[in-house]
């Protein structure tokens, strides 16, 4: 019975732990193909810092923020960063969505298992991630900044801003 409740409790704690990005700890490597059809590999982009923005096309709080995410992008143009913008809505949305509103990130859409792998999960083991959700990965491949929701892009910046400067 002993063993029996042991692995019952171990296999609870994985699934709670199962897919959390926390700060501190290397970035789960993802591999998915870009809007453009370039194959994107976090592994390979080591040596750059990386901003991993989590979005949808129907989250008005992730399309308003989009404008001061291109004035981002701009600022850091031609510097040791990356900003990927991760959806899980298909290719045909996406592309519809950007005839619309410009986003200036490497998006990368179909990409529900890198969710799985970013997502915090609650006790019961259900996602639990909002939208927006950053991610800030450092040169060497570690979690530096993680926070979600409305208005997030001055952190982002001066993260980035910091890591460039120091690195």
């Amino acid at each position: 019975m002993k063993i029996l409740a042991t692995i019952a409790l171990v296999f609870a704690f994985s699934i709670v732990s199962f897919g959390q990005q926390n700060v501190g700890v290397q970035a789960q490597n993802f591999a998915q193909t870009s809007v453009n059809g370039e194959n994107v590999e976090l592994e390979k982009l080591k040596g750059k810092v990386v901003v991993i923005t989590f979005w949808s096309t129907k989250c008005r709080i992730c399309i308003s923020e989009m404008p001061k995410l291109n004035k981002m992008v701009d600022k850091y143009q031609g510097q040791e960063v990356e900003f990927l913008a991760v959806t899980m809505n298909n290719q045909r949305i996406v592309e519809k969505f950007l005839k619309k509103k410009t986003f200036k990130y490497n998006i990368l859409p179909n990409g529900f298992g890198t969710v799985l792998k970013y997502a915090d999960r609650d006790r019961g083991g259900r996602l639990n991630m909002g939208f927006p959700a950053h991610f800030v990965v450092d040169k060497s491949g570690k979690v530096v900044l993680k926070t979600s929701g409305y208005s997030k892009t001055k952190k982002l910046d001066s993260t980035v801003g910091r890591l460039l400067d120091t690195e």
